[in-house]
């Protein structure tokens, strides 16, 4: 279990469902994965964050994308 926290304050694990606002739009998709450390940040093959913590999900355009725990809303915790 994953102890990082959403914009809105809910724990993000993987499979939940995630939402950013990104150029007047957004990416949404499930957590593939949840990035602690460093190293593994920087080797990530997606697009956005490159220091832990990272939550890197597939977005609905098929593109792996990377965002801090606390640029992005849980949907599936939060309304």
């Amino acid at each position: 279990m994953s102890d990082l926290k959403s914009k809105g304050g809910a724990t993000i694990e993987q499979g939940d469902t995630v939402s950013t606002p990104y150029r007047g739009g957004k990416h949404e998709g499930k957590v593939e994965q949840i990035v602690t450390d460093e190293d593994q940040a920087r080797s990530l093959d997606a697009k956005g964050a490159r220091h832990a913590p990272a939550v890197v999900y597939t977005d609905q355009n098929n593109k792996k994308v990377a965002h801090k725990p606390n640029t992005v809303t849980d949907l599936d915790k939060e309304w």
